[in-house]
């Protein structure tokens, strides 16, 4: 393979943007046009959803991990260097969301013309309005003949105060207006703020496990340049490597001779243990130190669940794929525990469900593992009235995971349990019911609020215990799917 020259690329000729929409809105399928027109790859019919790589994504027809391409764009006679990442939409996801964020300074947001503004489209909404990027709104399956763009177009001026004119209405299927989309990127998204002339600073934003070369490091340069043979250092670990290979990912990994600040890229640098590449690490070059970037805060743990090997003889093998499947995987919590009856496990911590059952997908299809899974949990907190338990703990407040060491209620002041803060997004003819279901799981109304004539988003206080299992099912099948 020819390596490519990027230095062709100066800083203000690149935009990093993200797709950002609900759960089966497009995000994909547009990734899918926009690397078609740049001519990353080829025109085929056989292009659905060319980014979600995994298995379990194939099978589900959903988006799992967030997943990164380069493409090359001329726009009026300039070349352009756009990194796209592709995000999922499930709220089980949403840390991957906010991850991949951070490496961008824009993004698109797709609205589906049919169904409208939905929960997750306000939430990712949030977080990158939260973050400060430039958003573009898209309507996408204009195609459809119940579409209403229209209609969609004052859901989005009324709930996110972006005036109607700057709405790009396409269809991702059959690729009408998508290439507008690239030249609203190039005018509206800014370059990112860095200088190849800098000490280098690179953010590890992802990264995955191969068998033969270690670990591999998606990373976004904030200034400098890395090339094969530099010698670098992670200011997690302090530990130094020398880089093996950059490139930059046109989905597939591409070799280049160096990559500069503000681009987007891989890193091999001979990193054997899983624990080296942490995401949200900042790497430098050996004695020139830098002020880290504040990288990421961790993923709160919503729902915990005892796995155990089938057969205590395979511990040690479900040990390192649950070593590399959590290097891919970063918001999945690992705490060592053992039951009298299934000996040796672990207590997992997943961000929903769905997090949960895709997980433990993964391990069956990736590492060949069959696994006991326990029933989900949430942790409890318990406020200690005893003396003797406080000395024995050192503090006066333990969080419980683990249903079998729950203290007795003698000794405890006040127990405590998560809540979240639920959005739901529903015509308004099930607004009777819904409450209803609501206040059945001990739920505290917070905003009511009509987004438009028919629709309106309610938002509660949930105790998570009471929804972590089946509240989504009731509500679906309450609503007749609306909701």
């Amino acid at each position: 393979q020819e390596k490519l020259d990027m230095s062709t690329y100066p800083v203000e000729s690149i935009r990093n943007f993200s797709i950002i929409a609900h759960v089966d809105h497009g995000k994909s399928t547009l990734a899918d046009r926009l690397l078609e027109i740049t001519g990353t790859i080829s025109k085929t019919n056989r292009n659905k959803q060319v980014l979600d790589k995994l298995q379990v994504e194939r099978e589900r027809g959903i988006t799992v991990k967030a997943q990164s391409a380069s493409l090359f764009y001329n726009h009026e006679g300039i070349n352009y260097l756009l990194n796209l990442i592709d995000t999922p939409g499930h709220v089980d996801f949403s840390y991957e969301v906010s991850r991949s964020l951070s490496a961008c300074q824009g993004v698109i947001l797709v609205v589906d013309a049919n169904e409208g503004i939905q929960a997750q489209t306000v939430a990712n909404f949030y977080l990158a309005f939260e973050a400060q990027l430039s958003i573009i709104p898209v309507i996408n399956k204009i195609d459809l003949k119940n579409a209403d763009p229209e209609r969609v177009e004052k859901q989005i001026e009324k709930l996110f105060d972006i005036p109607t004119d700057e709405c790009i209405r396409i269809s991702a299927k059959q690729g009408t207006n998508v290439e507008k989309v690239l030249q609203k990127v190039i005018e509206k998204i800014p370059p990112p703020q860095c200088n190849t002339s800098d000490p280098l600073k690179a953010l590890v934003f992802d990264s995955t496990f191969d068998h033969y070369r270690g670990v591999v490091a998606n990373i976004a340069l904030f200034g400098g340049e890395i090339a094969k043979g530099h010698k670098i250092v992670s200011a997690h670990t302090k530990k130094r490597y020398e880089v093996n290979e950059v490139g930059i990912l046109t989905p597939d990994e591409q070799p280049t001779h160096k990559l500069y600040a503000g681009q987007v890229g891989y890193l091999i640098a001979g990193m054997k243990e899983v624990a080296e590449a942490q995401i949200g690490d900042t790497l430098f070059l050996y004695k020139q130190p830098v002020e880290p970037l504040p990288g990421f805060k961790s993923a709160k743990p919503m729902v915990f669940a005892g796995m155990y090997p089938i057969d205590q003889t395979e511990y040690n093998n479900l040990k390192s794929a649950l070593e590399r499947l959590t290097l891919n995987d970063s918001s999945v919590t690992v705490h060592r525990d053992s039951s009298l009856a299934l000996g040796a496990g672990w207590r997992l911590g997943f961000l929903g469900l769905l997090h949960m059952e895709v997980f433990n997908q993964r391990l069956e299809q990736e590492y060949n593992m069959s696994v006991i899974l326990t029933a989900p949990t949430v942790p409890y907190k318990a406020v200690l009235s005893s003396a003797k338990l406080i000395k024995e703990y050192g503090k006066d407040q333990i969080t419980i995971i683990n249903p079998a060491q729950f203290p007795d209620k003698l000794s405890v002041s006040e127990y405590l349990e998560p809540t979240v803060l639920g959005t739901i997004v529903t015509p308004h003819e099930y607004i009777g019911k819904i409450i209803t279901l609501c206040q059945d799981r001990r739920a505290v109304q917070k905003d009511m609020l009509y987004i438009d004539e028919n629709r309106v988003m309610l938002k509660y206080l949930f105790p998570l215990n009471e929804i972590v299992v089946d509240f989504y099912d009731a509500l679906k099948s309450l609503s007749s799917g609306y909701a």
